[in-house]
C-alpha cells in the first residue's frame, strides 16, 4: 500500500489551499472530498479576493485543478474512520467505499454544518434569501427590508440584528422564543430596528423568493430577505474519534498553526473555527500545511541522520 506523506480530508477551501501548498512543496499529498461544501446552496460566494460572485463550485473546481497542476490527486469519497497506524507509524484513513489509505500526517477541514431553528421555509430558502452572515452577503441585499429572526444561538443572533443595521434602515427583529431583558430592548431601540413579538410559523415564500415572516397568530410582516442565527456544530468525528483534546466550548483544540494535541494530525477551517469565512479557512489551510511540511521535514532529517549512522555502523 502506497503511503501518503499528507493525506487531506475535505477538499474546500482550508483543505483544498493546504493540498496546493504540500503538493508545490513536492510533497506526495491525497485530498479525500465528500463534495459537501458548506456553502453549496450559496448562489455566489463573496469577500474572497479577486473571487467574488464566483459560483461556489467554479472556486472549488478551480481549486482542484491547482492542486492536480502541481502533482497532488483528489478523489471523491467519504473518509469514516481515522486510527493511528501499526505501532504509531503515521495514519490510515478508511472510506466509505472501503478505500484504506495511509498516511505519514493527517489535515482534517471537514467544516461544519448549519442548525437551523425550526421554522417552515428556513431550510428551503437558506442560501438564497436566508442568510447568516452579512459579511458574506450584506452588500448584496443592502437597502432591502430584513427580518432578523431569534434562535437558539442567542448571543450570535442579538449580535446578528445590531450588525445587519449597517447595511439597511429597515430591520425588525423577531425575537421568536428569546426573552429580551432591558438593555437589550433598548440596544435594539436605539439602533432603529423594530421588535415584533410572537412565536413564528413560517417564512411566506412567492415565486421561489422570501416575501415575508408568518407569525403564530396569522400576522405577517413584509419582508424580502431574513437572517437567520444557525447553531454551529463542527463535523469533528474523525478528530475526537482518533483522541484529540476537545476544550470547554466543544470544539477540538488548535495550536495557531491548526496543530491538534495529537503529533501529526492538523485541522483547519470551520471544523475548528466557526466563525472563519471562506478567504479565513484558505488562510487557515496554507498555514497549517507549511506546519505541517516542517514537521515532515524534522522526520525527513532524523531518518537521514539514523541512515547516515547505520552505514557509518556497518563499514
Amino acid at each position: 500500500m502506497n503511503k501518503y506523506d499528507v493525506v487531506v480530508i475535505g477538499g474546500s477551501a482550508a483543505g483544498l489551499s493546504a493540498a496546493t501548498v504540500l503538493a508545490r512543496a513536492l510533497r506526495k499529498v491525497l485530498v479525500i472530498d465528500a463534495c459537501e461544501p458548506r456553502n453549496a446552496p450559496a448562489a455566489h460566494l463573496h469577500g474572497f479576493l479577486s473571487r467574488d460572485g464566483m459560483t461556489p463550485d467554479a472556486l472549488l473546481a478551480a481549486g482542484r485543478d491547482e492542486v492536480l497542476s502541481f502533482g497532488g490527486e483528489v478523489i471523491q469519497g467519504r473518509a469514516t474512520s481515522l486510527v493511528r497506524g501499526a505501532d504509531d507509524d503515521g495514519f490510515v484513513v478508511h472510506c466509505d467505499d472501503e478505500t484504506v489509505i495511509e498516511a505519514r500526517t493527517v489535515l482534517v477541514a471537514t467544516g461544519l454544518h448549519d442548525e437551523l431553528p425550526d421554522i417552515a421555509g428556513l431550510r428551503e430558502q437558506w442560501g438564497i434569501d436566508v442568510l447568516h452572515c452579512p459579511y458574506c452577503h450584506g452588500y448584496e441585499v443592502r437597502n432591502t427590508s430584513i427580518g432578523v429572526l431569534g434562535g437558539d444561538n442567542r448571543p450570535f443572533t442579538m449580535h446578528q440584528a445590531l450588525l445587519i443595521r449597517q447595511w439597511s434602515g429597515d430591520v425588525t427583529f423577531f425575537p421568536n422564543q428569546i426573552v429580551l431583558d432591558d438593555i437589550e430592548r433598548e440596544r435594539l431601540t436605539a439602533r432603529g430596528i423594530r421588535i415584533i413579538e410572537g412565536d413564528i410559523s413560517q417564512v411566506v415564500t412567492k415565486d421561489g423568493g422570501a416575501t415575508g415572516i408568518e407569525l403564530a397568530d396569522g400576522r405577517i410582516e413584509s419582508r424580502e430577505i431574513v437572517f437567520v442565527g444557525p447553531s454551529f456544530t463542527p463535523n469533528d468525528e474523525l478528530l475526537t474519534g482518533l483522541g484529540c483534546t476537545v476544550g470547554e466550548n466543544g470544539w477540538v483544540t488548535v495550536d495557531p498553526a491548526g496543530g491538534t494535541s495529537i503529533p501529526g494530525v492538523w485541522a483547519a477551517g470551520n471544523v475548528v473555527d466557526s466563525p472563519a469565512q471562506l478567504i479565513t479557512a484558505a488562510g487557515a489551510g496554507s498555514k497549517a500545511a507549511i506546519a505541517l511540511n516542517h514537521y515532515l521535514l524534522a522526520q525527513d532529517v532524523d531518518l537521514a541522520v539514523a541512515a547516515a549512522n547505520k552505514l557509518i555502523g556497518d563499514r
